[in-house]
């Protein structure tokens, strides 16, 4: 449940639109539900302003089903991450409305298209073709929290040219993922470009050396370019969070008096 969704209960118990015993119902599960194979965090969008977010990986579909339909009386957006295209079409049999992107491997289910709430724009950069499906894990998280996203895909370090052909729209971005392997030298690059936060997500892409991305994320961790934060390996959900969490902490900033 979200802060508007509370704010209208409050409301309509205060102009007598609501009995307090009706709104007691709806309030019930607010801080959380049990229902036995989760406890359902429904007070989080309130509390960090985006719902709980599922992690699809070594759920059945059964479980994943019914951990929405717990969710989705009271939550505008939700997201299953990681889920497989098997997964997601069984659980889209019970939840007709949900969509499913395979390459991002994200199931959404939205009430209504997320209404944009901040300002700056959140830029997504993947180093290579085959980190797209990472990259797109972090965009769509990103706008499903409310903000405009922009993409720029396969502009690595081994063609150096391709990234400064898209040099205003690094320069003019509030908050940049970038999304690498190999030897995971593009955030530095784009880091040094920008007076704006980077958020680096190494990704698992790279012969032997590269140890699952190992090297990617050391290489990022060890950075020179002062204005990088790092993810874990493939975790594009938690890029796209945390770009989506300082764009909201900006806007919040400028629009204080």
């Amino acid at each position: 449940m979200n802060g508007k969704m509370l704010e209208t209960i409050l409301d309509q118990v205060a102009n007598g639109g609501l009995s307090v015993e009706n709104a007691r119902e709806k309030l019930e599960h607010l801080s959380f539900e049990d229902i036995e194979i989760a406890h359902i965090d429904h007070h989080r969008s309130i509390r960090k302003g985006f719902p709980e977010v599922i992690f699809g990986q070594g759920k059945t579909a059964a479980q994943i089903t019914r951990i929405l339909q717990a969710m989705a009386s009271s939550e505008e957006v939700i997201l299953v991450t990681r889920i497989s295209k098997d997964k997601a079409q069984q659980v889209m049999e019970s939840i007709t409305a949900a969509t499913y992107d395979e390459e991002a491997r994200i199931l959404q289910l939205q009430k209504n298209p997320p209404e944009i709430i901040n300002k700056g724009e959140i830029l997504v950069i993947s180093a290579g073709t085959s980190d797209i499906p990472v990259a797109r894990e972090a965009a769509i998280t990103a706008r499903a929290m409310g903000n405009r996203v922009t993409t720029v895909f396969d502009v690595g370090v081994a063609g150096i040219h391709r990234l400064f052909a898209h040099k205003k729209i690094i320069e003019q971005a509030s908050v940049i993922v970038v999304v690498a392997g190999m030897e995971g030298a593009l955030p530095s690059v784009v880091a040094g470009m920008v007076k704006s936060p980077v958020i680096a997500v190494p990704t698992s892409i790279g012969y032997g050396t590269s140890f699952g991305g190992m090297t990617a994320l050391l290489s990022m961790l060890n950075a020179c370019s002062s204005n990088i934060a790092v993810v874990n390996i493939d975790n594009g959900f938690g890029g796209g969070h945390m770009a989506a969490t300082i764009n909201r902490l900006t806007a919040l900033i400028h629009d204080t008096p």
